[in-house]
């Protein structure tokens, strides 16, 4: 199991994330995805290359890396697993998201 830290964070303890895997980083601190995209683009498929249902990834850093390692680690199955920090209980609790589940798999009915 890896945690895939989006993007350095100086100065976040990141410690308690380790019990669900080994901290990978995806990104130095100061990554801008603005002007030349390719080039990262091409670095986080190669970094999320083996993203599986084990591995989640840890929100922090720019929304857009944000957004497109959610995009990249999604794309072979349709799914990926995030970390979401609980600031009462000071912690990280799982989350999973199948974004190829339909309304109908879930049983909601829209009206």
């Amino acid at each position: 199991m890896t945690v895939y830290i989006v993007q350095e964070a100086p100065g976040k303890n990141l410690v308690p994330a380790q019990k669900y895997g080994e901290l990978e980083l995806l990104l130095p601190a100061r990554t801008n995805l603005m002007l030349s995209t390719g080039p990262e683009v091409q670095k986080l498929k190669r970094k999320l290359n083996s993203f599986s249902d084990e591995d989640y990834l840890l929100l922090i850093g720019d929304p857009a890396a944000i957004g497109l390692c959610c995009a990249i680690a999604a794309s072979a199955s349709g799914r990926f697993s995030v970390l979401k920090w609980d600031r009462q209980e000071m912690t990280y609790y799982p989350v999973t998201f199948d974004i190829r589940r339909t309304s109908t798999e879930l049983g909601e009915v829209y009206v």
